[in-house]
């Protein structure tokens, strides 16, 4: 009843936002109280899922939205984001812009979240797609896939150690990222080939209008860059490779101190790794790319122009978060892996556990750390009790943990909101993606299986 349930409401979800045009913001808070509802949960406590479900997400990412917004804006209005998009193609060239940006995403998530990531690249995504004269949908999805990929796969992102940790292949972390790299890259280029298919589409039919202009009712004035204030090629990159250093050394510093107490020197480290706190230096940086007169009224008005293209993407992926936070506290994890925990079908066991979570609930990090934590003690039974078949046995849970990124995924949202698709060019070319990248890995990931387990 309950798997039906989550069906019709996903559905409906769908339905509202894609054709009665319903704002995804309140489709998804009537979604998640449908849903409460359905799951047995009782009223005045589903208001309180909902609200720690909203609260716990945007604790997490929506300062970073705000902040990356901040930076993006920055970029745009100072050339900055222009001189990076030249620099990039003058290093790569411009025959495959779409396949830059997967490249540059998929290195990004290894130490970064992907929904901090794609705040932090969007800028960037933005003026290589203009530059390159490429669709910003095609681009958008290539970042994102890029992203996503070594996102589930590759430590030290917290859901595969996690993974790893809860099958008990954690001594072997090494192993984990060599073949979480080999499978990522999989999965990143049938992203990046799925992408490609819309180099050339139309972005009017496809792409929301401005929200600053839509707001305002004015054009954005794009100011006239002088010469001598065009930034240099590595001012014009600090506000972005400050927060990506920052937030991997960090990350590094972390897994180093994991087993022992961290000293003032990790703690540090630690510190300015946090994305919030790395974001707010990279603000800095983007703040000295503003030149010549006016620049405190200048900034100020990048930041109330960054905090209205924000606003309502902290409020989507809040949502998003608060659906998810339902879903986490009905018995729909458990019933799905009862389900598919008796089937005897091998790796394919782990992929369609994570997988059934991962469409359920939304973030891929729950469903690598439940599905890792269900299956464990299924190792032997499943002939993966050996440390390849434990370490592809990570993989197929990672693969199954993008399966599928629709609206119950904050990163869907984020990469919606962000990039101005409309919510059914989403579906179609994002969620799309991440169905394709999940199969193509698990098929890797059997052939592996079969080769060395």
């Amino acid at each position: 009843m309950l798997i039906i349930g989550l069906i019709v409401v996903v559905a409906a979800l769908v339905f509202a936002t894609a054709k009665l045009r319903v704002h995804p913001f309140l489709a998804l808070l009537i979604a998640a109280f449908a849903m409460a509802l359905i799951g047995g949960i009782a009223p005045r406590e589903a208001i309180s899922v909902i609200n720690d479900g909203f609260g716990s997400t945007l604790g997490y990412i929506g300062i970073v939205i705000a902040l990356g917004t901040i930076i993006g804006v920055i970029l745009d209005r100072t050339g900055a984001a222009v001189v990076m998009a030249e620099a990039i193609i003058r290093t790569l060239s411009d025959r495959f812009p779409t396949l830059t940006v997967s490249i540059i995403g998929y290195i990004v998530s290894i130490p970064v979240f992907c929904d901090s990531g794609y705040v932090i690249l969007n800028s960037l995504k933005n003026a290589l797609a203009k530059t390159a004269g490429i669709s910003v949908v095609a681009m958008s999805v290539a970042l994102a896939t890029g992203l996503f990929a070594t996102h589930n796969f590759v430590p030290p992102t917290p859901g595969p150690i996690a993974a790893a940790s809860n099958i008990g292949i954690a001594d072997a972390l090494g192993l984990v990222i060599l073949v979480g790299l080999f499978v990522s890259a999989v999965a990143a280029a049938v992203g990046w080939l799925w992408a490609s298919r819309y180099a050339h589409a139309n972005d009017e039919e496809l792409l929301e209008p401005d929200p600053i202009s839509e707001a305002t009712g004015q054009e954005v004035e794009r100011e006239e860059i002088k010469l001598e204030h065009r930034p240099t090629t590595l001012g014009a990159f600090m506000p972005i490779l400050a927060p990506i250093v920052l937030i991997s050394i960090g990350s590094v510093a972390l897994l180093a101190t994991r087993d022992t107490e961290a000293g003032i020197f990790a703690n540090a480290l630690i510190f300015l790794g946090t994305p919030v706190v790395a974001l707010a230096i990279g603000v800095i940086f983007a703040l000295l790319l503003i030149k010549g007169a006016g620049i405190k009224d200048r900034f100020h008005q990048m930041t109330v122009d960054a905090i209205l293209l924000a606003a309502p993407i902290i409020l989507i992926t809040g949502a998003g978060g608060a659906f998810g936070n339902v879903l986490r506290e009905t018995p729909i994890g458990d019933q799905l892996g009862d389900l598919l925990s008796g089937l005897g079908l091998g790796l394919l066991v782990p992929f369609l556990i994570a997988a059934a979570l991962k469409s359920a609930q939304g973030s891929s990090t729950v469903a690598l750390v439940t599905a890792s934590s269900m299956i464990a003690p299924m190792l032997a039974s499943l002939g993966l009790d050996s440390t390849m078949g434990m370490v592809l046995a990570v993989m197929a849970v990672g693969a199954g943990a993008m399966t599928v990124s629709h609206a119950n995924d904050s990163f869907f949202w984020v990469v919606t909101q962000f990039s101005r698709m409309k919510v059914s060019t989403a579906y179609k070319v994002f969620t799309t993606a991440t169905l394709l990248q999940g199969i193509s890995a698990m098929i890797t990931i059997y052939i592996l299986g079969l080769i060395f387990v």
